[in-house]
């Protein structure tokens, strides 16, 4: 196996809850994470020159050290001896720095794809070990699916699928820094936590309005102050038929839930019409297909 063409699929948060703040930085988080299909591509090939060589159709993209699947690709084969040299191409379509874990998921499939092509023979779990180094989303977009997060994001369990519906994404012309936005979190008491129970309440129950109604981001107390864009969208939304709409990760993508296509395709409309946000995509949940031992398939 000499190339291999993987989807790396984007992460929406249906809840975030932040429980406090560790001395070493860190943050104790209790969040249920969700896959959805919107995704990069991520070509993997052997090549005779030694190194690790990235690619990307964006010219801003770091290509060496500074871009995590890099870091993915030199961690397997500092420990496992790979002689070979690799080339990873990165065809982007999951918009960056957004709150949807793209660069976690590109490097969680550089691990994968390099499991399967040079023979690791890693699992899952041994996958998620390696993940953990390079990124606390990494394990998570290993796995996929819906899933509990906690810890710092690295202790996850698998939640009952969540039920089919249409998924509108947002991604609006500002910058969010992840680390600001955790700092002014930090700064401030949290007066109002996420109902996540409620919210894995509706996932047994296979309930798509109580996930809906029960949805909360602890981190749109901190980022919607300081960009009111993320409100304007979020209304847009149920506005036009969304049963919840709310910011993914720190932001500042809004994505909104909606039980049918026609009235998500309304907002898209809408959204773009007001310049509110340019990437704007209607997409679906992904799915995954699970062993006995919760390990995708």
């Amino acid at each position: 196996m000499n190339q291999m063409e993987l989807r790396a699929l984007a992460k929406i948060n249906l809840g975030l809850d932040v429980l406090g703040r560790r001395e070493n930085g860190y943050h104790d988080v209790r969040m249920i994470m969700q896959s959805i299909y919107l995704y990069d591509t991520v070509r993997i090939e052997k090549r005779k020159k030694p190194g690790i060589e990235i690619r990307s159709n964006l010219g801003y993209l770091p290509v060496g050290e500074g871009n995590i699947a890099w870091k993915a690709a030199r961690l397997l084969m500092d420990e496992f001896g790979i002689d070979a040299g690799i080339r990873i191409t990165l065809d982007k379509h999951i918009p960056v720095a957004a709150g949807l874990a793209g660069g976690s998921s590109d490097a969680a499939a550089v691990l994968f794809g390099m499991n399967r092509m040079f023979g690791l023979q890693l699992d899952q779990e041994e996958l998620k070990k390696r993940g953990v180094k390079l990124g606390a989303d990494v394990p998570y977009c290993i796995m996929r699916g819906t899933v509990l997060a906690e810890g710092i994001g690295e202790k996850l369990h698998v939640l009952p699928a969540m039920p089919k519906c249409t998924v509108l994404i947002a991604k609006p012309p500002v910058s969010v820094s992840t680390k600001v936005v955790y700092e002014a979190l930090d700064a401030k008491e949290i007066v109002s936590h996420p109902d996540i129970d409620g919210i894995i309440e509706g996932l047994e129950q296979g309930n798509l309005g109580k996930i809906a109604s029960s949805m909360g981001n602890v981190l749109e107390e901190v980022t919607v102050p300081m960009h009111p864009v993320i409100a304007r969208i979020k209304e847009e939304m149920t506005g036009c038929g969304a049963l919840g709409a709310m910011m993914s990760g720190s932001g500042p993508t809004v994505f909104g839930l909606f039980e049918h296509w026609k009235e998500a395709k309304e907002a898209q409309k809408k959204i773009r019409e007001k310049a509110l946000a340019k990437q704007v995509y209607v997409t679906s949940i992904h799915s995954v297909r699970r062993n006995q031992n919760g390990n995708r398939l």
